[in-house]
Parts: structure tokens; sequence; C-alpha cells
């Protein structure tokens, strides 16, 4: 199999991380005010993208906020061991180490960043 070949069967990444972004928007509990917020897209694209009617484009800043939030998720659930009702809770109780509430600080792109570090850190303790 050529490398051709394997381009054309691998999966667009913009589909990926789209379905990914508003799996875990979803199970996080975010509006789609939120996530278009987050990402920095309409919120009327934001449910296109629930819908499958459009997807992210790579190497865009929305597709790398995308991605951050995605990996926020994917951490924050590896902690709380799939349990979506815990996630949600962490979401909104205030942080001391954050010095805010993980909801309110992952709308600026340094917070979202913030965030992530955060539960990398947790996640991998040394």
């Amino acid at each position: 199999m050529g490398n051709a070949q394997l381009e054309a069967t691998a999966p667009d990444r913009g589909v990926v991380l789209t379905k990914a972004v508003t799996r875990a928007a979803a199970r996080l509990g975010l509006s789609g005010k939120y996530l278009s917020d987050v990402i920095g897209v309409s919120e009327a694209q934001v449910s296109r993208m629930k819908r499958g009617e459009i997807t992210l484009t790579e190497h865009t800043k929305a597709f790398e906020l995308a991605a951050l939030l995605v990996r926020v998720f994917r951490s924050l659930d590896a902690i709380v061991g799939g349990d979506d009702a815990a996630a949600r809770s962490w979401i909104v109780a205030e942080n001391t180490a954050l010095h805010a509430r993980p909801i309110d600080r992952m709308i600026s792109v340094q917070g979202l960043t913030d965030v992530a570090a955060y539960l990398d850190a947790r996640r991998a303790p040394i």
C-alpha cells in the first residue's frame, strides 16, 4: 500500500476534531454559546458543527483551541474515571490553584492553556 492510499483512507483531522470537541462539550455540559466563545467561532457555526454540516479546518485558531479543549476534557475524564457528573462539577467549582472556576478561565486562550497544564500535571504525578 503506497502513501497515497494511506492518506486517502485516513480520516480527515477536521472531521475527527469537530466530532471530538462537540462531544467533549456535551459531556462537560457546555452550551453552544460557551463553546463558540472558547474556540472563537459563531454560535451558528457550532450548531452546524453539531449537525455535521461543517468541520474545523486545520491550521486555524479555532482548530487549535478545539484541540486544547479536547485535551482538557481527556485529562479531566481520566482523572474522574469517566464520571461526567464529577467532571461537570469540577469545571464549575472554585479552584484555588487556578484562582477561579475553570469554566471562567477557559474563556481566554491563556486560561484554557492554564487549565490544560493544571490537569496535565494532576493526571501525571511524578
